[in-house]
């Protein structure tokens, strides 16, 4: 094949073509907001509730001090490529490109299954609502949902992303509301930090590793670097600034529920805790909205994650480590990858009947820690020894290694299935393009 990569020309990613920069800091946010969603805590409450023994609140906080180490290291490096590839650009270009190439592969893990287990929920969930209406029905529609959202240029991407976290953000401050109500006296206000009759550092590691999930999508705003004005500085404080905000917001959330649910108590349906909760604090009201607006929110996490995995493979097409016609297309219209959103909707439809929500978030995990393990590792070899690369880089690695040994598995069948590709298309060891794809503000 003519643009694999033992054939693809040598073109600097400046001289390929490129995204329309039209997003600012305030867009910027927002959209990595909805990436991982205001209310990302709620639908893995039960899990992380049941593992960490109630620790809840302590899990989401010291996941929150590994992802924020990573973000900066993402930032440190848009500053250097402030280009659409992330992972890939970063660990190829700092690394080895080989090594670049499998954190790509690996992220595509990330980005590719994140909008197929937001189709399969969102599905189920909506199943719940209209029961008569089939669940291949659903699939359908919200794979197409998601795609058809991500065809649209970037701008207004964005404005939907605005009116979709502030309507989240109304929710959850009625459920805060409703929580102080319904407390009774008296309440011990520091047993959802920690409990010594409950607490054990085994389950509490394992309930980490769940709640890490709480931040997952963040990475995916340096894949937006060719669309951001000042790429080298809003990426930086954009994404540090969103794991920061999620990570507050997202303990203020567990807290108030952990207030309102008491360890030991079962959950009528774990993977749906948050929303019982919110109907012991609030009732019936609260219950039926909570539902939909986690609905909604996954909308918003699936959406964003299609285009963030386009953009991704759009870098990796534009490099030659993918089929450059295909993968390095941009719409002359929209400026936006879409013959790779058109692939992963594809995928979320396919995904829908053939995986299952618990297989793939595992997948989804494993793809991403390795990713971050690369990106901290080039954030240290760049620009030297620094603790908090060093402490994104113990974490993520820790966090890999609690993974399940299916998700092991599977992840390295993938990586292999990786390997022998660029080993068929010559591309184990040729160098990626030096070009920067940041020459100058574009309008």
């Amino acid at each position: 094949m003519s643009d694999q990569m033992s054939s693809a020309p040598q073109t600097a990613a400046g001289s390929g073509p490129r995204l329309h920069r039209s997003l600012g800091l305030r867009e910027l946010i927002f959209m990595g907001l909805i990436m991982i969603q205001p209310t990302a805590p709620m639908p893995i409450f039960g899990v992380v509730f049941n593992e960490a023994r109630g620790h809840v609140v302590s899990a989401i906080l010291v996941g929150m001090l590994g992802m924020m180490c990573t973000a900066y290291s993402y930032g440190k490096m848009a500053q250097v490529y402030p280009s659409a590839g992330s992972a890939f650009t970063y660990v190829g270009r700092t690394l080895h490109p080989f090594a670049g190439y499998l954190a790509g592969w690996a992220m595509l893990l990330d980005y590719v299954l994140n909008p197929v287990i937001c189709t399969i929920w969102c599905s189920k969930a909506a199943g719940n609502i209209f029961p008569a209406v089939p669940y291949a029905a659903w699939v359908l529609f919200f794979a197409l949902l998601f795609t058809g959202l991500n065809l649209r240029r970037i701008q207004a991407t964005a404005r939907t992303n605005q009116l979709l976290a502030l309507a989240m953000g109304g929710v959850i401050v009625w459920m805060l509301a409703a929580t102080w109500n319904s407390l009774q006296a008296p309440v011990n206000w520091l047993q959802p930090f920690y409990d010594p009759a409950q607490f054990n550092w085994q389950s509490f590691s394992q309930g980490t590793s769940i709640a890490v999930l709480t931040y997952i999508g963040f990475d995916a705003i340096s894949t937006l670097s060719e669309e951001v004005h000042d790429p080298r500085r809003n990426i930086l404080r954009g994404t540090v600034l969103v794991c920061l905000i999620i990570g507050v917001l997202s303990a203020i959330e567990v807290y108030a529920a952990q207030l309102v649910w008491p360890v030991g108590r079962p959950f009528p349906d774990v993977d749906t805790a948050y929303v019982h909760v919110a109907g012991v604090a609030g009732g019936p009201w609260l219950f039926h909205t909570m539902n939909l607006t986690l609905l909604i929110a996954t909308v918003g996490s699936g959406s964003g994650a299609m285009g963030a995995g386009a953009r991704l493979l759009f870098g990796m097409g534009r490099e030659g480590s993918l089929p450059r016609g295909w993968f390095g297309y941009l719409d002359p219209q929209s400026r936006v990858p879409s013959r790779n959103v058109l692939l992963i909707g594809a995928l979320s439809l396919l995904g829908g009947f053939l995986v299952s929500y618990q297989l793939g978030a595992e997948m989804l995990n494993f793809g991403a820690f390795l990713g971050f393990v690369g990106v901290n590792l080039a954030a240290l070899k760049r620009h030297g020894w620094h603790p908090v690369p060093a402490v994104g880089l113990v974490v993520c690695g820790f966090l890999w290694w609690k993974l399940s040994v299916l998700a092991k598995v599977v992840g390295g069948i993938w990586l292999l299935i990786g390997v022998a590709y660029a080993a068929a298309t010559g591309g184990l060891g040729r160098p990626l393009a030096t070009g920067d794809a940041d020459s100058g503000e574009q309008r």
